[in-house]
């Protein structure tokens, strides 16, 4: 049997002195947390695969004396009731290569996590397609975490970004970018009017297809993001962010990289599947959608693209008009390109499409 193989890679076997310098810090914080009774956790995040195969993400973090395993994780249902300022989401301390164990399918397989405390892997399994429940497992407590098994039938799913497509972020000015990440309580974020009735009409007319979200964001706001995603009634899906810290290259990860790899990644990964996929124009989604269209003909059915108001331009990148790439998605051949300046309007160009 063949798995999809995993997609991190350097070029560099050294670390970066900016990795290096994490390194040592995060040593001297663990240092210290242990020496207070703080113990190993899992916090696992939702994984998806196909018959054969399964994808776990989870990370091995420091959590205070007598948390429970339920307390880290993704899905935790307490958390879910209440606000949560950004800048807590980022007060962690990893435990890098912490040996975890994953349970799948009552078959159990040690792993061990990478320098930023992160599990990300490709493991054998019997599961059928449809939900699942995983055990993750580290300092002898559990976690459960659900994966997404699509099988050979299904032919459709939607990839869609995070800020400012689903989220009003006005991200990435950095002074807002912080306050947004950092001060405010998870409750004041504001949703995009009509998404989510869009992609829920989406899968209505799309049964079991599923749904990715791909953003540049950090993996200490995969809880708050979920929490955000089901309050506003947005289907369930795997999350696909990143590790803003350095690499072995660089003291920071490309955005762009990480989104155009995700995507190539999928494609691998589901063969059989088109692609919808959904971003703004503040950045870079429709360029990076575009090129990804044009690098897998026929895989890509519909671009929707959420234009954003002068304002929001401004504070994504300084102008008030969209981004230069803004049309590139428009001249890549195949898929159905629609814009709109929120859910309702793109659920209409897609009623006139004859889409939905």
């Amino acid at each position: 049997m063949s798995t999809p193989s995993q997609t991190r890679t350097s070029s560099s076997s050294r670390p970066h002195r900016a990795a290096r310098l994490e390194d040592a810090v995060n040593a001297a914080v663990a240092g210290f947390l242990r020496r207070r009774d703080w113990a190993p956790r899992v916090e696992p995040y939702t994984g998806y695969g196909a018959p054969g195969w399964v994808r776990i993400m989870a990370r091995a973090l420091l959590a205070p004396p007598g948390t429970r395993a339920s307390e880290v994780a993704e899905r935790d249902p307490a958390s879910s009731r209440r606000a949560v300022r950004g800048w807590r989401s980022f007060l962690t301390a990893q435990v890098p290569g912490a040996r975890v164990e994953v349970t799948v399918g009552g078959v159990t397989h040690e792993v061990v996590a990478d320098r930023g405390g992160y599990v990300d892997t490709v493991l054998e399994s019997s599961l059928e397609p449809g939900w699942h429940d995983v055990h993750v497992g580290l300092g002898g407590q559990t976690s459960t975490a659900r994966v997404l098994v699509v099988g050979p039938e299904q032919r459709t799913a939607l990839v869609s970004d995070i800020d400012d497509t689903v989220m009003v972020t006005a991200l990435p000015r950095p002074l807002l970018a912080a306050w947004n990440s950092m001060v405010l309580h998870e409750s004041a974020r504001r949703v995009v009017p009509g998404m989510a009735e869009l992609y829920r009409r989406w899968g209505a007319a799309n049964p079991g297809a599923p749904t990715f979200y791909l953003s540049t964001g950090a993996w200490n706001v995969a809880p708050a993001l979920r929490r955000f995603l089901e309050r506003n009634g947005y289907p369930g899906g795997p999350l696909l962010l990143t590790d803003w810290g350095p690499t072995n290259t660089g003291w920071f990860r490309s955005g762009q990289d990480h989104k155009r790899e995700s995507l190539r990644r999928l494609m691998r990964e589901l063969p059989q599947v088109r692609w919808v996929l959904v971003g703004d124009d503040g950045q870079h989604d429709p360029q990076i959608y575009g090129d990804i269209a044009s690098e897998h003909p026929g895989r890509v059915a519909l671009v929707a693209i959420r234009e954003l108001t002068p304002a929001e331009q401004l504070l994504a990148h300084g102008t008030p008009a969209p981004a230069e790439d803004e049309d590139v998605a428009r001249r890549a051949a195949g898929p159905v390109v629609v814009h709109g300046a929120d859910g309702h309007e793109i659920a209409l160009r897609l009623i006139d499409a004859g889409i939905l």
